[in-house]
């Protein structure tokens, strides 16, 4: 075991910069070899840190618009503290097990929502609502958007970089942000956050705030709003608090209601494997009207094709894990599939190196309601279910995105007005697409924003 001094340091950054604390954790790669040595704050400094953030006052909306494009050019193309964008990726891609073409496609999107936060930002505005209260429209009264706080806390997942391209947003829109990252990719966030002091923000507007899990929940306490990404048991939490806007499991689908699934067979196996495998808009389950088993053996046979790549090979599509981590998985897998039938199953390949591979798996159901459509694991696994019109709308609910490949309008708009499904793509759009500007749990906008009335003579 190297010396912690030895590894590569991510500081804390808080309203003074850079602090390195006694504290810390080792984050290691997929190999389980010892990489960063992250710094662990300690209570007291996170709640001084986030009282001066609530003193900092915010820049103009032009200068923001200004210091975010001008950071998404520096986190893609710069180095920072001595790091290439592509050792930068490499790292990434080692240490959370990311196929290293999404590791650079990832930078690509974090980029690209940094120079476009400032728009896509106002797509949440009502068309009745303007930005400032000089504005003509308020001179008979009028609605301006404000914040509903100032300071927005993140506690961030590490199962894809490109998490951190949503709360740009909320700086575009004048919030002081603070960063709690993932213990398990802290990278991404640091590199981000330096990045934006480097192109104008102030220290004491963006900080960055690594803490143990006991911690966590002080920036919720202490921020004015947050968003907070976890399994069902963080969702559920949170889930009364109206300051708290909670990212759970995705529980994606694909609904087939056509024999036409051969022509999507493409777009299929992108929503399920594609972007690495790991986001809550990879589909986890496929409904198919009538007998799905021939879809199903069709899906593995392609899905077993696969090949099996290290994280940072320029061919690896496959997520990859530390092997108990890896074993253990599949042994959690194995147990909830009790009582379907394997389609493909052996999920783990042993890379030799301490990492492995984790292979994609599909299950057949007969029951569209069964228990195990709700499953979603950090890779390429799938439940195939029948599914008919006599099933109606409930196999579907509590979805993040749902691709259907229908013709039929009726059911299309069933689908729309049904409450749980958050997305609804439709024909041969895989569950797998966002761009900036394109809702993901709405609009970040509607959680950050309200509209208030002003009046003026």
């Amino acid at each position: 075991m190297p010396s912690p001094d030895t590894l590569i340091p991510i500081d804390s950054i808080g309203p003074s910069g850079s602090y390195r604390t006694r504290r810390h954790t080792i984050v290691k790669d997929v190999r389980g070899v010892p990489t960063l040595r992250l710094s662990l704050i300690p209570r007291l400094f996170l709640w001084r840190s986030i009282s001066a953030m609530h003193k900092a006052a915010p820049k103009s909306v032009e200068k923001r618009a200004e210091i975010l494009a001008k950071a998404g050019e520096i986190f893609s193309t710069e180095s920072i503290d001595g790091m290439s964008p592509d050792t930068y990726q490499r790292m990434v891609s080692r240490i959370c097990g990311l196929p290293l073409y999404m590791a650079r496609k990832s930078t690509e999107i974090i980029a690209e929502s940094a120079i476009k936060a400032y728009q896509t930002s106002a797509f949440a505005r009502p068309l009745a609502a303007v930005d400032d209260w000089r504005a003509p429209q308020t001179l008979d009264g009028g609605a301006v958007w404000v914040r509903r706080g100032n300071i927005f806390g993140v506690l961030a997942s590490g199962n894809t970089p490109s998490v951190h391209s949503l709360w740009l947003e909320a700086l575009a829109l004048g919030y002081k942000v603070v960063v709690r990252p993932s213990q398990r990719e802290p990278l991404t966030p640091y590199r981000l956050i330096r990045a934006l002091h480097m192109a104008g923000f102030d220290t004491d507007q963006i900080m960055f705030l690594p803490t143990n899990h006991a911690e966590a929940e002080d920036i919720v306490e202490a921020s004015d709003l947050s968003i907070v990404y976890g399994g069902d048991a963080m969702v559920q939490k949170y889930h009364n608090r109206p300051t708290v806007l909670t990212e759970g499991p995705g529980r994606s689908k694909i609904l087939i209601t056509e024999d036409a699934w051969q022509e999507s067979m493409d777009m299929i196996i992108e929503s399920v494997a594609g972007k690495g495998a790991t986001n809550c808009i990879n589909t986890t389950a496929i409904f198919v009207e009538g007998d799905p088993a021939p879809f199903a053996k069709a899906l593995a046979d392609r899905l077993a094709k696969m090949p099996s790549h290290p994280p940072d090979h320029d061919k690896a599509i496959l997520p990859v894990q530390q092997l108990d981590q890896a074993l253990a998985l599949e042994n959690l897998l194995h147990q909830r599939a009790l009582g379907t039938k394997p389609i493909l199953n052996e999920v783990v390949h042993d890379l030799g190196d301490g990492a492995a591979v984790l292979r994609p798996a599909v299950f057949l159901l007969n029951d569209p309601n069964a228990s195990q459509t709700r499953v979603e694991l950090p890779f390429p696994c799938v439940w195939v279910a029948p599914w008919s019109k006599d099933y109606g709308i409930p196999p579907l609910k509590d979805t993040l995105v749902l691709t259907a490949i229908t013709r039929d309008e009726e059911l299309i708009d069933s689908l729309l007005n049904e409450p749980s499904i958050l997305n609804l793509y439709l024909g041969n759009t895989p569950t797998t697409f966002l761009e900036p500007g394109i809702p993901h749990d709405s609009y970040l906008g509607e959680f950050l924003m309200r509209t208030k009335g002003v009046a003026r003579n």
